[in-house]
């Protein structure tokens, strides 16, 4: 599985940005897909999931904030981010996982966001947000 991450960039706190990441595989439908970030020198940390019946996630700091979305038929993960923050400044990976591996744990939220869980990650982009 290949992901292909395009977007992100630069832009003054309060603006928006829209990253996309493209799944080389179907059924695309068949997969939990994930936005990650990291900082250097810290851990990465999960920011938002859907769930291959469109279920979504967010960590709380980006809640009402940041929107994950999919289009099945073009077989790609979005992640829109408005009112953006100096503190979302990290480089962002999209993840990809069988849905197996999430299957009657669909409560289990540290399962979701474990970088441990899951397989395929896209190459990362870099998004900064100045004051």
């Amino acid at each position: 599985v290949d992901l292909m991450q395009t977007g992100g960039g630069s832009v003054q706190a309060g603006g928006s940005l829209k990253l996309s990441c493209v799944h080389s595989e179907d059924p695309y439908n068949e997969y939990y897909m994930a936005w990650f970030r990291q900082v250097p020198g810290e851990k990465r940390e999960g920011v938002a999931v859907i769930g291959n019946d469109g279920t979504t996630t967010y960590i709380e700091p980006v809640k009402g904030r940041f929107t994950i979305s999919k289009d099945n038929a073009k077989r790609t993960l979005y992640l829109q981010m408005n009112r953006l923050k100096p503190e979302d400044t990290a480089m962002y990976y999209c993840a990809a996982e069988p849905e197996l591996r999430f299957r009657g744990q669909s409560e289990n939220y540290n399962l979701r966001f474990d970088v441990g869980s899951y397989t395929h990650w896209g190459q990362g982009t870099q998004v900064t947000v100045s004051s």
